[in-house]
């Protein structure tokens, strides 16, 4: 059983995460307490808010709207990768969600499927609502994805949560598909990395047997990424190229409609930004990948690597 941290140490775990933080009017003392309780505290959901706008999409956060009131989270996370404190205790956000996948998010095991609609998941669950329209175009800015692994990782080493205290609204409630645009498996990954653990998902009861991974050919990657397919009549492709694009799709990096499987100039760019999220400055940040580089991508993303 965890009591909810206070808000004063809500907003300095956030800090120590090395997050920019915006306090947003009386956001300590703004609640919904008096609807149900808030605690024992669980885990952490994250939630995607159908909005364009950071100043709107805050406002909506803090004052909710016509049927809902607010705060409607307890951060919003912008596109620039602020978190904005908009209230703090019980927040309209979580709604009835599946007392089994609260069990697991306990336990700190795999997930099950989220069939039913019977728990209070505002009493249990942080909130952070991240500036997004959820239609799969709009894009994530690799600035924003940070944020949300940073303050998802704040709240769990507060906590000592692992990161499979951290889910988001699409496997808490049926019906959901929140967030959108990036999965929960690879923000998982992470956020295990930040806090250090790399726990490993329980398997599920009667698992069927792994699909095989992709496997990625360096050398044939690197011919690819070499070779400017707007000026080679036969540029040199295959299909680890749309499996590395894909990679970068859902790192934030790389925008969905480029990735069609010819390494050109936007995926070049795409994974020098990648490489220089590595810690890689210069002539290592060019785009052309490394086995180092490519290896960490795969790690996170769901492929293997060879030379």
């Amino acid at each position: 059983m965890a009591p909810a941290m206070s808000a004063g140490a809500f907003l300095h775990a956030l800090k120590a995460e090395g997050l920019t933080v915006v306090e947003v009017g009386n956001w300590r003392d703004h609640h919904r307490n008096s609807k149900g309780p808030w605690g024992p505290v669980h885990g952490v959901m994250i939630h995607h808010t159908v909005t364009k706008g950071s100043a709107r999409t805050v406002e909506i956060c803090r004052k909710g709207y016509a049927g809902l009131p607010g705060p409607l989270c307890h951060g919003v996370i912008t596109k620039d990768g602020r978190v904005h404190l908009v209230g703090y205790g019980r927040a309209n956000h979580a709604g009835l969600g599946d007392d089994d996948v609260l069990r697991a998010v306990i336990a700190e095991q795999g997930l099950p499927a989220d069939n039913e609609a019977n728990t209070d998941g505002n009493r249990h669950f942080y909130g952070f609502e991240c500036e997004n329209l959820g239609d799969g175009k709009d894009p994530w800015p690799a600035v924003q994805l940070e944020a949300i692994e940073r303050a998802a990782a704040a709240v769990c080493r507060y906590h000592g949560w692992d990161e499979r205290s951290v889910i988001g609204h699409m496997e808490w409630q049926p019906g959901k598909v929140d967030p959108r645009g990036f999965t929960m498996s690879s923000m998982r990954g992470r956020i295990g990395d930040r806090l250090g653990s790399k726990a490993s998902a329980a398997p599920a009861p009667a698992p069927l047997p792994a699909p095989r991974r992709p496997v990625v050919d360096l050398s044939r990657l690197v011919a690819a990424a070499r070779t400017n397919p707007r000026q080679s009549g036969q540029p040199v492709t295959y299909a680890g190229v749309r499996t590395v694009e894909a990679a970068l799709v859902d790192q934030g990096l790389l925008a969905k409609r480029y990735s069609d499987g010819h390494y050109g100039t936007t995926t070049i760019a795409a994974y020098s930004a990648w490489q220089r999220h590595l810690g890689y400055r210069g002539t290592d940040a060019d785009g052309i990948p490394g086995k180092a580089s490519l290896v960490k991508l795969g790690q996170r993303h769901g492929f293997d690597v060879k030379d």
